[in-house]
């Protein structure tokens, strides 16, 4: 059984094609800017569901998937729920559904190690390179995210990197250029994605009645985006603001 938080039907933004996106519940990081911090919690407001119920509606979706889409699994953390999520992804790959895990990569035992070697394509949300920065970003550390990237480099899993730009804490060139020199020269990145920093969740803050600790932290202009593109640009040939 998974811990699952809710479904996106026809997402676009979290893989190729049209996808159905599983939010699962639970996760170790505690991001600053998290869009969706009613998924932290190891149970929350999450409906214990079945591998088949999660299959039967990912069959119902697949004739909108065409060649490209399938199914994503995000959270949350998914790789907090690794062990009951590998009987999933071997159900859905018995179906010929193509499979997506997008990860902070912050998490590694055997359960994760099996579950990177049988989906089709990991979204490698890399925080910040910075290890300082990474820490106040997120209250922990990015040395296991680098380990995964490395493991999936090493083991020819193709995976996409997201980095969400966040005004003071992840825009600065430094910063942006020492993770270009570390990756630049990895053959399984497919895609580098700036995911822009909004303010999408902050109503769930008052909600839950917890403090945003961004409070101030205006969303990109124009002009930051379209620098930390030219940056990302000199390192890789495949990068794109989502």
């Amino acid at each position: 059984m998974l811990r699952v938080h809710s479904y996106e039907s026809m997402g676009t933004f979290d893989g190729p094609g049209l996808r159905l996106v599983v939010f699962l519940q639970g996760c170790n990081f505690r991001c600053l800017y998290c869009a969706n911090p009613d998924t932290i919690d190891v149970k929350g407001e999450s409906k214990e569901t079945s591998v088949d119920e999660i299959a039967r509606m990912a069959m119902s979706q697949r004739p909108f998937f065409g060649k490209k889409g399938g199914v994503t699994f995000s959270g949350g953390e998914p790789t907090f729920q690794a062990k009951d999520l590998v009987p999933m992804v071997k159900r859905l790959k018995e179906l010929g559904i193509h499979v997506c895990l997008d990860s902070n990569g912050g998490i590694w035992n055997e359960h994760v190690e099996e579950l990177l070697g049988l989906v089709d394509l990991v979204l490698l949300d890399v925080k910040q390179f910075n290890p300082d920065k990474h820490l106040t970003l997120t209250e922990r550390k990015n040395e296991q995210t680098l380990k995964t990237a490395e493991w999936l480099e090493k083991n020819g899993k193709p995976f996409w990197m997201r980095y969400v730009l966040v005004p003071g804490y992840s825009n600065a060139e430094e910063d942006i250029r020492a993770l270009g020199e570390h990756f630049k020269d990895y053959k399984m990145i497919q895609r580098i994605e700036i995911l822009p920093y909004h303010t999408l969740g902050v109503h769930k803050y008052e909600a839950m009645g917890k403090e945003y600790k961004l409070q101030g932290v205006k969303e990109n202009t124009n002009a930051q985006l379209d620098a930390a593109k030219d940056l990302f640009d000199e390192y890789f040939d495949c990068v794109f603001v989502n």
